[in-house]
């Protein structure tokens, strides 16, 4: 059995590190560039939030392309891998994920430069496309309409009912979350699911009398925007 002397002794780790020729480099990449735009592409395609962010979709390509050279170099050297894993342990990232879909989307491009920086390109392409299709199929799925927050107040609360009757007949899944009353005024606040006409339905909301302010906001789980 080898010691750990012995392992730093063989050949193996005197091995050249150039293996890869600038064609082999520009190829890996160009298919990491490819899936990437793919990755991209059904995040867009899936996306459920009011406001698209697209430098997390460009990070998505780059994400791909940076973990296929990395993996590239690891697996050319085991030096160089002992190296590389010393100093992407001290790496620490420090964004805020709002949508837990997201965290796929990152783990997915990752794997995808793993996977080719390992020169499997039939199973990073083939397990993409797999993924993607899967993606948009539950997306679709579960895509019967966008989650709102409705803020209405009241000088009037007999209007109450009335307005409640409007959300109804416009949204699904429709529930009261808060409701504030005072002296003066009332402040209703409801938990509905739209699936089009939203102005549509503020305006009339906003037509009713007694209601002195209407408000729409876009929920997403667990925050607002």
């Amino acid at each position: 059995m080898l010691s750990f002397a012995d392992l730093f002794k063989s050949n193996a780790l005197s091995q050249d590190v150039t293996l890869f020729t600038p064609v082999d480099t520009i190829l890996f990449l160009a298919i990491a560039f490819a899936l990437g735009l793919f990755i991209y592409f059904i995040y867009k395609l899936t996306y459920t939030g009011v406001m698209f962010s697209r430098s997390f979709g460009i990070s998505l390509v780059v994400l791909s392309m940076i973990s296929t050279f990395i993996i590239l170099a690891v697996t050319s050297n085991v030096v160089l891998s002992l190296g590389m894993v010393g100093a992407l342990s001290i790496v620490r990232f420090r964004s805020a994920i709002k949508d837990p879909l997201d965290i796929v989307y990152l783990f997915w491009s990752l794997s995808v430069g793993i996977v080719l920086g390992a020169r499997q390109y039939f199973l990073a392409i083939l397990g993409s496309l797999i993924i993607g299709g899967i993606l948009v199929l539950l997306a679709k799925m579960g895509r019967t309409g966008q989650d709102y927050i409705i803020i209405l107040e009241f000088s009037d609360g007999n209007m109450e009912q009335k307005a409640a009757d409007v959300v109804k007949a416009y949204g699904k899944r429709v529930s009261v979350k808060t409701k504030t009353v005072t002296d003066t005024a009332m402040e209703v606040t409801y938990a509905v699911s739209l699936a089009g006409e939203e102005a549509k339905l503020v305006n009339e909301l906003k037509a009713i009398r007694g209601v002195e302010k209407a408000v729409l906001v876009s929920y997403n789980g667990d925050y607002m925007e």
